[in-house]
């Protein structure tokens, strides 16, 4: 189940729109911002319908 987040770029500051996958559960994964290219970490945690997206510098 794909799904729309928005997200802070750590580095540029930019909102940017993402689509993560919720059927693979809690997962961490490494994608380069839209804006800047700078690598950002991604952390998406499922719990039944609720769903959480933090995002971190690759430093963090």
């Amino acid at each position: 189940m794909l799904e729309s987040a928005l997200y802070e770029c750590p580095y540029c500051g930019e909102e940017v729109e993402t689509t993560v996958d919720l059927s693979g559960g809690d997962q961490t994964y490494i994608e380069d911002c839209q804006v800047c290219c700078q690598p950002i970490k991604f952390v998406l945690q499922v719990h039944g319908e609720d769903w959480f997206l933090e995002v971190f510098s690759e430093n963090e």
